[in-house]
């Protein structure tokens, strides 16, 4: 396998196609990069702003630019000697009209020869969460009628735009109640074959019948029979419903809480076959090298689809998975893949330049305006009891009910009640395993699991026999699928409660709410972080060191910034304190409290911290007021407390957005003018932050992956705002000016430091791909202040060194403290680096011996990437 020396991300669609990647290419080649990683380029739902909500997997999208575009990039990466990563999602596919496959289940039910390709319960007919009122109502209000979809050739009931196909059985119906010879001879087809051939007959009869205006008016008319309505809706093989009934009633599995995609059944052959048949050829005919799997914990059997991918597509084929992995959690040794996305990297990072005394500190002053939000570990229960409880109601029911069946001797209350608590105690996404006993990890898993969960449950039977069927004890299929159901649910509780309830509630440091993350965990430092990347060296060299995803909740530039909150935590404290009576005037008092509320305007400030412009005038205002406003209201419908995605509080929403109006207008400058001074020291230690953990991820053990545009500074907030299409031209025009580091502006310098370090990687990939990471001892008064580390494979070596914790530190105007600062501090060297070295950035040499001295390495300059002299 050749494996990837640096991957970058691009996110297409959004004006991003591939005509225009195509035109990217000698760029990403210019810097370094040795594959594009796309994200998913089959045809999806009509704008769609992401890919994932896929509707044909065998198709490229047209909107992309179709097969012959896709053709026209490969061609070009093929030509400037780089591969492509394809981001597939097996889990799911759009639960949409524009799925052909999804449609034919809405005509033909159990029938449909697409039946088995979704995750549907049968035992009744298909819920559709489409109406904004009842069935009832929404038929008074005149909002369902029967219509003729002239595009497909069927009759269907319209609701708005959406026209849902009605069953054969319907054609009969309609021809009994309305005297119509077209509907009588559609009727008499509809009885008599099925599929394509029946569309193109009913098609034909339809047009043939030359009178169409008569048809639909009947059809019209008949639509204002409530009787017959609910007759002919009875008759369907699904049953529309309210939106918001979903998390209680739906009789498919969704991605997390989303109805409109629908589970995918990739266990079974002919599914995998008929859904991967495009990508699979892709692969064959080298156009695509590796392959990124979304959401493989969504899997019914993870291991086993892996292995028939593998399979699939052979042994030199790159694979990576996107998987959270806990504190503590390793991948499988067993799957045949070479790693992760990189999120448990990002952690990795977190924890090193997140300072323990002052988030400490900052636990103290954000507690005060907190109140229970304060709290992380009751703050996380009463998220995770939320999604139990609430959003994935429906999931947890069904599993009860197959529960019920293995387990007649205890009560309904009792079985809910005890997978409730397995669900809010489980610690990690998953485990893993369809049949027999669970391996030993997963099985101490489930026992740690079960002990904590005890203590919440009056009685210990109901518990235990649920871990058994959990554990693989119970040898019976109800029991085989309640541990894949609970597998399969586990994951989204987790994600759901943690990434988007709790990461927006409990606030104290907003750069450690990330995705993989645990912000209430004391940061280990330069130790922890050592013993970390030898781990990574060893169970995943070649998985992805992400910094940047288009799923993290702020761009990687905005963390860096705001790691170093937690080493100014007075100056912060102090200057919200300040900032909060400055704007007390655009808060307003609501009948359930202030609004904002303390906690919540702990968080703007600090979110607004992180995406700050350095040289914010009122050119900046409007454009960075707009994104701010929406991620402000993403956030507090994220945290459910006052409003919600499906209860929106409108006065109190409102009341958010203007205040959050207010910290970004020209108007306020009293603000805006302190804002800026204030935060002018975290900025600039989060430039060296933004430098230090990119080198570290160019050289740490891992495939550095760069997210479109973070090759320069990324500010952005949450999703869609980091979706936002780079600006190519002005990235572009940095590589190709050049000229001295020094002389580089800070967003510059950081592209220019990622171009170095992966030209280092181009030539020697066998220093990174094979070779050890070995910490290096640094001793002085300094010590605590410094990340240095080695890579070493026989002669070869690259030393790593970066600052941290640099807050009030840094020299006037530059992004570096003088010799001064460092006095004493020097790295410890191992013999086989004692020679002769230079520094790739700046081309400094490095002396020969036992030591170097930071005072001189590091006296002028952010960063070091040392090599042997005799390159």
């Amino acid at each position: 396998m050749t494996l990837p020396s640096a991957t970058y991300r691009v996110q297409f669609r959004n004006g991003m196609t591939f005509d225009r990647a195509c035109g990217l290419v000698p760029y990403l080649k210019s810097l370094g990069i040795s594959h594009l990683y796309a994200s998913p380029v089959f045809t999806a739902t009509t704008g769609s702003t992401h890919g994932y909500d896929v509707t044909n997997a065998n198709e490229i999208d047209p909107e992309l630019g179709g097969r012959a575009g896709f053709d026209r990039l490969t061609e070009a990466l093929s030509e400037a000697g780089m591969g492509l990563i394809l981001d597939i999602v097996p889990n799911h596919m759009a639960a949409s009209l524009e799925n052909a496959w999804w449609r034919s289940v809405l005509e033909f039910g159990k029938h449909s020869p697409f039946a088995g390709h979704f995750d549907i319960d049968w035992s009744e007919r298909l819920t559709l969460p489409q109406l904004g009122k009842s069935f009832d109502e929404s038929v008074a209000a005149g909002e369902l009628t029967i219509t003729v979809d002239e595009a497909h050739g069927n009759l269907a009931i319209g609701y708005y735009d959406a026209l849902f196909p009605l069953s054969m059985e319907s054609y009969a119906a309609l021809s009994t109640e309305l005297d119509d010879p077209v509907l009588a001879g559609m009727a008499e087809l509809a009885g008599s074959i099925g599929g394509d051939d029946l569309h193109r007959g009913l098609r034909d009869m339809i047009f043939e019948a030359g009178d169409l205006t008569s048809l639909s008016r009947k059809l019209a008319e008949l639509s204002k029979d409530h009787a017959f309505m609910t007759r002919l809706h009875g008759i369907q093989h699904w049953q529309l419903q309210r939106w918001q009934e979903a998390s209680e009633h739906l009789s498919y599995r969704r991605f997390f809480e989303v109805t409109g995609l629908v589970g995918l059944r990739v266990e079974d052959i002919r599914v995998f076959e008929e859904s991967h048949r495009l990508v699979l050829d892709l692969v064959r005919q080298g156009q695509v090298q590796g392959l990124r799997i979304d959401h493989i914990d969504g899997l019914a059997e993870p291991k086993a689809y892996l292995d028939r991918l593998r399979e699939a597509v052979g042994a030199d084929t790159y694979i990576v998975v996107e998987k959270i992995l806990g504190p503590g959690e390793e991948l499988p040794a067993d799957w045949p893949i070479q790693g992760t996305t990189g999120y448990e990297f990002i952690a990795a990072l977190s924890a090193l330049f997140v300072e323990g005394n002052g988030l400490q500190k900052l636990d103290e002053a954000y507690r005060q305006l907190a109140g229970g939000n304060g709290d992380f570990e009751p703050g996380r229960r009463t998220a995770k009891r939320l999604m139990v409880e609430r959003n994935f109601a429906g999931e947890a029911a069904r599993l009860a009910h197959i529960a019920g069946g293995l387990l007649p001797e205890l009560s309904t209350r009792e079985i809910t009640e005890a997978i409730r608590e397995l669900l809010i105690a489980f610690p990690v996404y998953r485990t893993y395993g369809a049949d027999g006993r669970l391996d030993g990890r997963d099985a101490d898993l489930l026992k740690r699991t079960e002990l904590a969960a005890a203590g919440y449950l009056d009685h210990a039977q109901p518990l235990q026999s649920i871990a058994a069927i959990l554990e693989g004890k119970v040898d019976k299929e109800a029991a085989r699928e309640f541990r894949l159901r609970f597998q399969q649910l586990s994951g989204p509780v987790m994600a759901k409660a943690m990434e988007d309830t709790l990461f927006y509630r409990y606030n104290r440091l907003l750069a450690a709410n990330e995705v993989g993350g645990e912000p209430d965990h004391v940061p280990g430092g330069i130790e922890a972080f050592h013993q970390l990347m030898q781990n990574r060296a060893r169970s995943q060299p070649s998985g992805l060191s992400a910094t940047s995803t288009h799923d993290t909740k702020r761009g990687e530039d905005a963390r860096a910034r705001l790691y170093t909150v937690s080493e100014g935590a007075d100056v912060f404290a102090n200057a919200v304190e300040h900032w909060r009576r400055l704007n007390e005037g655009h808060r307003i008092e609501l009948p359930d409290g202030s609004a904002p509320e303390p906690n919540l305007e702990w968080m703007l400030y600090q979110a607004l911290a992180g995406a700050w412009p350095e040289d914010f005038d009122r050119r900046h205002a409007d454009a960075l007021r707009e994104r701010f406003i929406a991620y402000a209201e993403k956030a507090i419908r994220e945290a459910k407390l006052r409003t919600d995605w499906t209860r929106p509080n409108n006065d109190y929403e409102e009341a958010v957005r203007a205040y959050a109006a207010a910290l970004v207008s020209p108007d306020n400058d009293a603000f805006t003018e302190d804002f800026a001074r204030v935060l002018q020291p975290f900025i600039e230690a989060g430039y060296v932050n933004s430098l230090s953990q990119t080198l570290i991820k160019l050289t740490a053990p891992g495939i550095p992956d760069i997210y479109q545009g973070a090759e320069g500074f990324d500010f952005s907030f949450v999703d869609p705002d980091n979706r936002r299409p780079p600006d190519f031209e002005t990235l572009a025009g940095w590589l190709a000016e050049g000229g001295p580091l020094a002389r580089l502006q800070a967003a510059a310098l950081k592209q220019r430091v990622i171009q170095i370090g992966l030209g280092l990687r181009l030539d020697h990939g066998r220093l990174f791909t094979e070779g050890e990471y070995l910490p290096l001892a640094v001793s002085g008064i300094r010590s605590g202040h410094v990340v240095a580390f080695a890579r070493l494979h026989h002669n070869d070596f690259a030393i790593t060194v970066v600052p941290r914790l640099m807050f009030g530190w840094l020299d006037p105007g530059v992004l570096f403290a003088g010799p001064e600062f460092w006095e004493d501090t020097a790295i410890s060297v191992p013999s086989p680096l004692h020679g002769l070295k230079a520094d790739l950035l700046t081309g400094k040499m490095v002396e020969p011996g036992t030591k170097i001295a930071l005072a001189t390495l590091l006296g002028d300059q952010p960063a070091a990437l040392i090599v042997p002299a005799w390159r």
